[in-house]
């Protein structure tokens, strides 16, 4: 029988490393199954059939609340459901069966950790109620974090806070980063079409060449951040694709170049907005063409509350975790819709183990233990977030 005299961390903390060994078996077969953003369907039933007995709402089409623990106010913790449209090159034993799909972003780990994770506090007594958030289109546009945030389901669980936890190669495996304040960029995806006048390449003087205007434009964007935003709040932006023409001897009528703009605040990132749009303009323009610019807007800044962090720092060293340095990126996580709607805990927890990996790519693979130190992140930001540690 349980102690009920023992502190309740210690009692969740046993509860879940008994269910690691299952866990890690639930992460294999997630891993081998991977489902793309919006068909995440298969892959949420396959977590739901580990959690039975806990009322399920489903939420963002794919997507699914599950409510462990009873009435009243309860703890948010999140995990994505979607796989990438990756490769997989990693020789494991259960490497993915299905072309072209990958767990290359560590969401085989965290649904895994979770599960662990609800399983501990549903045999606890005395542990306060979890709401697993199972989010679908977390790497793709429309954001399933949004449509969440935007549900009723938030305030009919009562929930008070939201908790996260990603895995990350650039930290040594054993470290995780719960860090206070903005942690991650707003995110913001831009095309320019420049629009000239086409013909014969031997005829230059007779063509408006939207190529030509639109290296210009791409070289002028490059000086918008080094030459208009403050450096110490600074913003990353960069081409990425471009498409012109289908013969070398014809000057096409259009030419498009699409990319990426990241900010850590709201006034820098509306600042390469408008930069964007009139550098655009203005060069398109000097070379006898016009320039349309379109930007689908993306992930707010992510921002960690403060005190969540504090508590959650402390008890990541007592659950045997090493707290890392502060960590920032100019990375984006759709988990910011959640924290700008409630008080948030995004925590990257380190999966690096001397060899170079990187996400999303076609070889990520970390290791198992990774289910294991994910899923004590995730209790440490439960117990931060119920002040019952």
């Amino acid at each position: 029988m349980p102690d009920r005299d023992e502190p309740l961390a210690a009692r969740l903390e046993r509860a879940l490393r008994g269910e690691t060994a299952a866990a890690v078996e639930l992460r294999h077969r997630l891993h081998a199954a991977p489902d793309l953003s919006g068909a995440e369907g298969p892959t949420r039933d396959l977590v739901l059939a580990e959690l039975p007995g806990h009322p399920v709402d489903l939420v963002a089409g794919t997507g699914a609340l599950v409510r462990v623990g009873g009435p009243g106010p309860a703890v948010g913790v999140r995990a994505e459901l979607d796989a990438l449209a990756v490769t997989e090159r990693t020789g494991a034993s259960w490497a993915s069966t299905r072309s072209g799909r990958m767990h290359a972003c560590g969401h085989d780990v965290h649904l895994a950790a979770l599960v662990a994770l609800c399983r501990a506090v549903a045999v606890t007594p005395g542990a306060p109620p979890l709401v697993a958030v199972l989010q679908p289109r977390e790497e793709t546009y429309p954001s399933g974090a949004l449509d969440i945030a935007g549900s009723p389901l938030l305030r009919e669980h009562e929930m008070t806070s939201i908790i996260g936890a990603h895995v990350q190669p650039t930290l040594p495996q054993g470290e995780v980063a719960a860090t206070p304040g903005t942690v991650n960029a707003a995110a913001d995806e831009f095309v320019v079409t420049v629009t000239g006048r086409g013909g014969h390449a031997a005829y230059p003087h007779l063509t408006r060449d939207p190529v030509l205007a639109l290296a210009h434009v791409i070289v002028g964007l490059q000086h918008i951040v080094s030459r208009n935003v403050d450096p110490v709040s600074s913003a990353v932006l960069g081409v990425s694709t471009l498409r012109a023409g289908s013969a070398s001897n014809v000057v096409p009528d259009q030419a498009v170049a699409g990319g990426t703009l990241r900010a850590m605040n709201e006034p820098t990132r509306e600042q390469v907005h408008t930069h964007l749009a009139d550098v655009a303009d203005l060069l398109a323009r000097a070379h006898g063409c016009t320039a349309e610019v379109t930007i689908t807007r993306g992930e707010p800044v992510l921002h960690n509350d403060p005190a969540l962090a504090a508590r959650a720092g402390a008890e990541l060293a007592d659950l045997g975790l090493t707290p890392s340095r502060p960590m920032v990126s100019y990375g984006a996580d759709d988990f910011s819709y959640l924290s700008t709607t409630l008080p948030g805990l995004m925590m990257f927890v380190g999966v690096a183990t001397g060899e170079e990996v990187r996400l999303h790519a076609p070889d990520f693979l970390p290791a198992d233990q990774a289910v294991t130190d994910v899923a004590l992140a995730m209790l440490a930001g439960y117990l931060a977030a119920t002040g019952r540690g």
